[in-house]
């Protein structure tokens, strides 16, 4: 009997404890990314932005919170290189470069919202595990606060940039929707989108579907703080749409990947659209390609969405899985399958997560 003989190399010990360091990294961000969680939740960050600096006390006492368990999260910041710390006065500070990114209503942007995706993540963890091993789906129900946190991601990347930037994107729209038009946002989530334009257009007709309760139990709850009583929201499986020329403008924002039949909905929303009419898409602009996606901004972060969230919730309404970096190629192939002869691509400098797309019917 003969045996192959393996070969053998000297294991790299360099590369091997750069890249321990590299995962170590890691594991340590992850802890801070869950405290950057709480200091949004808790409101931390807002108030310390108001601050001059202070002791754990004072910040404590400021919040209305434990003291004890407000030092150990400074403790967490500060080792983290997020908040500074003065050892001989013991006193903490959020500098006003960090605040820009840290704060509702940051000049940059509130990153520490996305943050809140990993203590959800999570929590489904045993579940998504599952999943692993059945090939079976999760739904909405199994993840808590997602809503909340995809209302917060909304409000400052699609309805702060609406009116200046998004909206400009569809020619002629703002003026027929100042004249009078019938608008539908497909997957309103908490309606946030939707409300703006309704309070801004008295004019139109605005009606919101989502599949989830909770979600639009919020929607009317924001519609009526708004006073705005041009706007309709309805929970709906949108599986099987169809209402036919019923509408002139017709928005879904990061919405479609996540659907049991994408084509079959974008097929029935090209049939809801009027002569004239158009739709307005968002979604994450990542490639099809994952070889293309090695620089996108967050792709692990995306993938890591799309592998607990966008991918089984698919699944598990008996869909075909798309996920979160379903890729921009196959977003403009399904868009063109279902009708729209014109369809625009924009990605906006300030944001190039994310893919707009405009699209009318073909003649």
């Amino acid at each position: 009997m003969t045996h192959a003989l393996a070969e053998t190399t000297a294991l790299d010990f360099h590369a091997a404890e750069a890249f321990a360091g590299r995962i170590g990294e890691i594991i340590n961000s992850g802890a801070i990314a869950v405290m950057i969680s709480v200091g949004h939740k808790t409101g931390l960050f807002d108030l310390m932005a108001t601050l001059p600096a202070s002791t754990s006390q004072e910040i404590a006492d400021a919040a209305g919170f434990a003291e004890r368990y407000v030092r150990e999260w400074l403790a967490v910041m500060v080792t983290g290189g997020i908040v500074a710390y003065d050892a001989d006065a013991r006193t903490y500070r959020l500098p006003e470069e960090h605040a820009a990114c840290l704060t509702r209503g940051a000049a940059l942007g509130n990153f520490a919202v996305y943050a809140q995706f990993v203590p959800m993540v999570g929590a489904t963890q045993d579940r998504i595990i599952e999943c692993f091993r059945t090939g079976e789906g999760t739904h909405y129900a199994d993840y808590p606060c997602f809503h909340a946190i995809m209302a917060e991601d909304s409000e400052q990347t699609v309805v702060a940039q609406m009116f200046d930037t998004i909206l400009p994107l569809v020619a002629g729209m703002r003026e027929r929707l100042e004249q009078g038009v019938d608008v539908l946002d497909a997957g309103c989530g908490s309606g946030g989108a939707l409300v703006a334009l309704a309070a801004a257009f008295p004019n139109s007709r605005f009606t919101g579907y989502d599949l989830c309760g909770d979600a639009i139990a919020t929607a009317k709850k924001h519609a009526a703080a708004a006073c705005v009583s041009n706007v309709n929201f309805e929970v709906r499986d949108l599986t099987g749409f169809d209402e036919r020329e019923r509408y002139d403008f017709i928005t879904s924002f990061d919405a479609i990947h996540d659907q049991k039949d994408p084509q079959g909905l974008l097929n029935g929303l090209r049939g809801a659209l009027r002569k004239g009419g158009a739709y307005l898409v968002q979604d994450i602009g990542g490639s099809a390609a994952l070889e293309n996606n090695i620089d996108f901004p967050f792709a692990a972060f995306l993938y890591t969405a799309s592998c607990t969230h966008c991918t089984p919730i698919s699944l598990g309404q008996g869909g075909p899985g798309l996920g979160t970096m379903w890729g921009w190629e196959t977003a403009e192939t399904m868009l063109r399958q279902a009708g729209f002869g014109d369809v625009e691509r924009h990605v906006l400098e300030h944001d190039p997560m994310n893919v707009w797309f405009v699209c009318r019917p073909g003649e």
